[in-house]
């Protein structure tokens, strides 16, 4: 999708109801006024694994490690 102002590419989605292109985080469809749903695996915090050091708020990256604090998972295996 290009913006109407300087012709930049911006990223866009499809809307499920009329199939054009819309931006990204719409909220709604600015061709149909379809409201667009938030995805559920981007909000499903339940699938965190927070850090196994009582005192840190961070959650385990894809590598093992903290993102706050860096110390490994101490934990069951991933």
């Amino acid at each position: 999708m290009k913006c109407p102002h300087c012709d930049a590419m911006l990223p866009f989605i499809l809307c499920s109801e009329c199939k054009r292109e819309i931006p990204e985080k719409s909220l709604y469809c600015c061709w149909c006024g379809n409201t667009i749903t938030v995805k559920e695996e981007e909000s499903d915090f339940s699938k965190r694994l927070l850090c196994s050091d009582g005192s840190c708020i961070g959650v385990i990256n894809e590598d093992g490690f903290c993102s706050i604090c860096k110390k490994p998972y101490a934990g069951e295996p991933m």
